[in-house]
């Protein structure tokens, strides 16, 4: 019988795997675009596969490259990341009703492993999900992640100079491009964007607050100011964010 259950916790372990497997072919791309920019904005060799390692959030690293670009000081890059990844707590706990119960350490394991593909493909598994399921999928994507992370960073150092250089400006691009499509499928994003930017002009313009400490206050206040506008519509019958 132990025999039995050690080998349907393996074929649970392997099913994830492969699950997995096309967000590792994913992330690819991404991972060796962030080694690369982490390169030409500073970062070690080490720093950048630590990121990669402790934080494993695409978004949240690239925005922390950012803000290092510009001098930010550890607090706001920590309230920023922090923000930017609250969503994860409500993931999380959606997954904890989903998967079968089991100790704390392997909670913690996955939990960490979350991201929006990684959520994606656990979540939408028909019935009960075992655990060694969704760590084979974290596992895949992770290893995937954090490996191109670091290629992309030696990519990086055989680039010519100037190409590096330009390089920065790849960064900014970069969110333009996330940015715009969402702007396009939501009015609510649109408006959260313009009035995020606006305000963190204002407050550059306007007081002695670093950029840190500004992109924070402009991001926390310019979404609780769109949220309430939303909650309003929707209390007088308004027609709602999109």
């Amino acid at each position: 019988m132990e025999a039995l259950l050690s080998t349907k916790k393996a074929s649970d372990f392997r099913q994830g795997l492969q699950g997995g497997v096309s967000i590792a072919i994913g992330y690819m791309p991404v991972a060796l675009t962030f080694g690369l920019l982490a390169k030409t904005t500073g970062l070690t060799v080490t720093e950048t596969v630590l990121m990669s390692m402790l934080v494993f959030a695409g978004a949240a690293q690239y925005i922390s490259l950012s803000l290092i670009a510009v001098g930010t000081g550890i607090l706001e890059i920590i309230l920023t990341t922090f923000i930017v990844n609250i969503r994860h707590f409500l993931m999380s706990a959606s997954l904890s009703e989903k998967l079968d119960d089991d100790v704390l350490y392997k909670k913690l394991g996955y939990a960490f492993g979350i991201t929006d593909e990684t959520f994606t493909v656990i979540s939408v598994k028909e019935g009960r999900v075992k655990t060694g399921f969704a760590f084979g999928v974290i596992l895949i994507s992770y290893g995937s992640w954090v490996v191109n992370s670091g290629i992309g960073y030696f990519i990086g150092e055989i680039l010519p100079g100037f190409l590096q250089a330009s390089m920065t400006i790849a960064l900014y691009a970069m969110f333009v491009g996330l940015l715009v499509p969402s702007m396009k499928k939501s009015v609510k994003v649109t408006f959260l964007a313009l009035t995020a930017g606006a305000m963190n002009s204002v407050l550059l313009f306007t007081t002695n607050l670093s950029n840190g400490w500004s992109i924070v206050l402009a991001t926390i206040v310019s979404a609780i100011l769109v949220e309430a506008v939303v909650v309003l519509k929707r209390k007088g019958g308004g027609v709602g964010d999109e």
